[in-house]
């Protein structure tokens, strides 16, 4: 009995851990080029504007939420963003002021999709859903659906550009957020709210937790990340897409399940969210490194969370803390 309970321990702790390294080892048999420095560091560039995006959406499901509406935020605010920078020629100030427009644009998206869900009483499956709507609707009527070019190689470096000629400027800014959020869940009161609420939302009242004010700013701080991720998307592709972040939600989610979050709320963590991030980028690289359609990489992600939510199933009986 004794070593039942130790290998579901070890499974509980590490199963993340588990399955990176399990399809490390397929990846690097599948193909020899996966395993190399240059391959490791385009995988962090391709996963850096997922991974920010699902930073926020962590932060949602911890309270036992959903935020449906990533995607077209992040697309919409790298619309705005990309306006700016091409009317203003690419100049410096163009580049400030197009950031910091499409940050606040998602910023106050995600504001008023915590204040429908908790001044309102909207669920939040709705209310993320209808900003979702919005968001795409708006970000394809800005320009009548056409793309936005001319926004110059000073604003590309933000997203595309690369320190030292290897390492992605996008990944660092993914790394630093990660460091920040897991550290601001851990050690704020905040954070500490957050797992409070997502477990027992009436026990968090009772106990003085200001819930609507923190469903409020947790939403917010979503649409600041997804707006972010905007900025950068369009800072990398040099164009503003109205189609961006298609999907992303779901990326998210999946993310944060596979690190280990429950959606029910209460239980997760910045730093399973990273793992979760890397481990879908995993698959889509080897699937891509084989040469295999990209539906097989879809069939192979939805396999994963199955697994994945099976796992968390079978080892949450030992769970009881958060993380």
């Amino acid at each position: 009995m004794k070593e039942k309970m130790n290998f579901n321990e070890i499974i509980r702790k590490y199963n993340l851990a588990i399955l990176l390294v399990v399809f490390i080892l397929i990846s690097a048999i599948l193909s020899p080029n996966f395993l190399t420095l240059g391959n490791f560091l385009n995988l962090l560039q391709q996963a850096s504007i997922p991974g920010i995006v699902a930073i926020g959406m962590t932060l949602v499901i911890l309270l036992g939420g959903i935020d449906l509406s990533v995607g077209s935020v992040l697309a919409f605010s790298g619309m705005i963003a990309s306006i700016i920078v091409e009317k203003m020629n690419g100049s410096g100030a163009s580049i400030l002021l197009g950031c910091l427009a499409g940050i606040a644009v998602g910023t106050a998206m995600g504001l008023l999709t915590g204040v429908l869900i908790a001044r309102f009483n909207l669920p939040d499956f709705i209310a993320s859903l209808a900003m979702m709507e919005i968001g795409r609707g708006a970000a394809l009527l800005t320009t009548s659906g056409n793309p936005v070019f001319g926004l110059g190689d000073a604003f590309h470096i933000l997203g595309g550009g690369f320190l030292f000629g290897r390492v992605a400027i996008s990944g660092l800014f993914w790394i630093i957020l990660t460091a920040i959020f897991a550290f601001m869940l851990k050690y704020s009161i905040f954070g500490r709210s957050l797992f409070a609420i997502g477990g027992n939302r009436e026990a968090a009242m009772l106990s003085g937790i200001k819930t609507k004010r923190n469903y409020a700013l947790t939403y917010m701080i979503s649409g600041l990340l997804s707006g972010f991720a905007g900025v950068l998307t369009a800072s990398w592709m040099s164009t503003g897409q109205p189609t961006a972040g298609n999907g992303y939600e779901l990326d998210a989610i999946a993310a944060s399940v596979i690190g280990g979050a429950s959606l029910s709320g209460g239980i997760g963590s910045i730093g399973g969210t990273f793992g979760g991030v890397f481990l879908l980028q995993i698959i889509t690289n080897i699937f891509n490194l084989v040469g295999l359609p990209s539906y097989y990489q879809r069939i192979a992600k939805g396999a994963i969370i199955i697994f994945a939510l099976l796992l968390n199933q079978f080892v949450s009986k030992g769970k009881g803390g958060k993380e």
